[in-house]
């Protein structure tokens, strides 16, 4: 069984935004997870979703009203905006099932490809670069690079800190989901770093200098050669 939303907003946690959002998560693992339990507790509405939803229930009575629990079409049905946090295999089967609720749809990216899995999807990523080829499978649908180069254990510090937040790396082509995106990291207790277009993102891809750097926004910006204004 998994938990069905409700029109209830619960006034547990402050709310950082002037406007909570609906928010699935697709692979509701280690990041996912991290990810959308601070998304809650900013005071947004999140739906968790893996195969097996019923792994999450815990997590969602505890996180309370705003926390839900559902498969992949569900969170993605549910979710104005999405995160992508699978591996990387499971994107183009994901795509083509759930095309018709993706269309049109804000899509955080996530995912990377192994390291040491040389198949030909690796290598598709690995030549085209991972956002282009994210864009591929994840037809129609807004996509913005985001939460695919930081570790959750670094996310979920930064939330704790006041000061020296994570810096993490966004890279889209659409200004309003790129928006949408930096607001969700500060959401989440991070700072944005915005690189530039999708073809950009190859900088924080695996083996690009920003992938797992792990540190704060002016040291990223330093690594990725970017202004300290950008």
């Amino acid at each position: 069984m998994v938990s069905s939303p409700t029109n209830n907003v619960s006034a547990q946690t402050e709310i950082k935004t002037t406007k909570p959002l609906r928010i699935g998560i697709i692979g509701a693992g280690w990041l996912g997870g991290t990810v959308g339990r601070l998304l809650v507790q900013a005071g947004h509405e999140v739906m968790f979703s893996s195969r097996h939803p019923e792994n999450h229930l815990s997590m969602v009575r505890e996180l309370g009203a705003r926390a839900f629990a559902g498969n992949p079409r569900q969170a993605a049905e549910f979710g104005t905006v999405l995160v992508f946090a699978v591996p990387y295999d499971a994107l183009p089967e994901l795509g083509k099932a759930l095309k018709d609720v993706l269309y049109g749809k804000i899509v955080l990216d996530a995912c990377n490809p192994s390291g040491g899995n040389e198949n030909a999807l690796t290598r598709e990523a690995n030549t085209k670069g991972v956002a282009q080829t994210s864009v591929k499978y994840l037809a129609g649908t807004r996509l913005v690079r985001a939460f695919s180069a930081v570790d959750a254990t670094a996310i979920e510090a930064s939330s704790k800190r006041q000061t020296a937040k994570l810096g993490i790396p966004l890279a889209g082509n659409d200004t309003e989901a790129v928006r949408i995106a930096a607001q969700l990291v500060r959401d989440v207790g991070s700072e944005p770093v915005v690189v530039g277009n999708l073809e950009s993102a190859t900088s924080f891809q695996r083996g690009g200098p920003g992938f797992r750097a792990n540190t704060t926004a002016p040291e990223l910006r330093r690594l990725l050669g970017l202004s300290d204004g950008k």
